[in-house]
């Protein structure tokens, strides 16, 4: 009985003794700006996307393999919402205030629609990997 305690002891005092270690060769970077940057999430250094949305399958710099990263269907959801009430806000907004006609809301909030989209999925889904990590 007095082996198993001492024995406890030991695996318990290495794991405490190994917890104070920082092995971590990258400083911590900040994920939203690191998102927003479309930026590596280890080293803050090399690019995330290769294109628009494509993910490149590792980092150039620290060579941090994105195989891991899978953001799924949430930064489109947040997408959604947040560019919704952004154009649907507007679109009321100018039709009681003004009262256009219907050609030129479609002129101005179609292709607003299609810009704020794309921007913000890229940069929501940067923020998503980046939390990820």
């Amino acid at each position: 009985m007095g082996e198993l305690r001492q024995t406890h002891r030991l695996a318990i005092g290495n794991w405490k003794d190994g917890m104070n270690e920082d092995s971590a060769h990258f400083p911590p970077v900040d994920p939203v700006k690191t998102g927003i940057r479309g930026c590596c999430p280890r080293c803050g250094q090399g690019k995330l996307f290769d294109g628009l949305l494509a993910l490149k399958p590792r980092c150039s710099a620290c060579g941090l393999d994105y195989a891991f990263a899978d953001a799924g269907d949430g930064p489109a959801v947040f997408v959604i919402l947040i560019v919704g009430f952004i154009i649907i806000g507007s679109v009321l907004w100018l039709e009681v205030n003004y009262a256009p006609p219907i050609w030129l809301h479609i002129m101005l909030f179609g292709p607003l629609t299609v810009i704020l989209s794309l921007l913000a999925l890229r940069w929501c889904k940067g923020i998503l990997i980046a939390m990820q990590y």
